[in-house]
């Protein structure tokens, strides 16, 4: 243990004296953040190419088949209840026996049409490309958070952090509430200060010309998401 904790004071001592002449300013084999940046902008890319990809499933399955749904005409209040799931049928009728036949006839439909949504969806594959999404998201949760508990001990792993700052915490594309501008303007004060250090090293963010881009989900996605209500992939 003793050798071991000398063997990590001798590579931080040694991290240090680099630091300060700027011989590490993109060494990612001394910066563990900025290792763990690298990591986490591959899953994060990962993430946002199979977002694309359901979103455009997604897209095919409400346009082929719509979202399962039953109309129900109520003769005694002379209009048409649309129902989306079975609690929608619970609610509108209750235990009520004087709605027994409605009330089997809207099960019916409902079951027919998530009948014809699950055969689409499993001739499509949009259910399996969203358990993929959904476990590349929480990889590269996990990841983001390693990153910022990971020590910076360059100016390219401090731009690391911000850098994974911007893309998973702004809220839109150049958002001008605080404290977004500030930590762009910060990373941009650090990729110069890194690169004057070390001409042509690469600093993370000192690439990005234009506004990050969001993984938002689009109307469509979130009415899905609001369908299954969390349980139903």
């Amino acid at each position: 243990m003793l050798a071991a904790a000398g063997g990590v004071a001798a590579t931080l001592h040694v991290q240090k004296s680099a630091w300060a002449d700027g011989s590490l300013a993109d060494n990612s084999t001394f910066d563990p953040a900025l290792a763990l940046w690298h990591e986490w902008q591959s899953a994060y890319a990962r993430t946002a190419e199979l977002c694309r990809k359901q979103q455009h499933l997604e897209r095919r399955l409400v346009d082929a088949i719509g979202f399962p749904k039953a109309e129900i005409e109520l003769p005694d209040e002379n209009v048409t209840a649309t129902v989306s799931w079975p609690g929608d049928i619970e609610d509108l009728f209750g235990d009520d026996p004087g709605f027994a036949g409605l009330r089997a006839r809207a099960e019916a439909d409902l079951a027919a049409h998530q009948a014809r949504w699950d055969a689409e969806d499993r001739r499509i594959g949009y259910s399996a490309a969203k358990r993929e999404e959904l476990a590349a998201a929480f990889r590269e949760q996990e990841l983001v958070e390693d990153l910022m508990a990971a020590p910076a001990m360059t100016l390219a792993g401090l731009a690391a952090k911000l850098d994974a700052v911007l893309r998973e915490g702004e809220s839109a594309e150049d958002c001008t509430e605080f404290p977004w501008p500030q930590l762009r303007a910060a990373l941009g004060d650090l990729a110069r200060m890194g690169q004057a250090q070390q001409p042509g090293a690469f600093m993370p963010g000192s690439d990005q010309t234009g506004p990050y881009p969001r993984k938002r989900r689009e109307e469509v996605c979130m009415s899905v998401m609001m369908y299954q209500r969390g349980d139903r992939i």
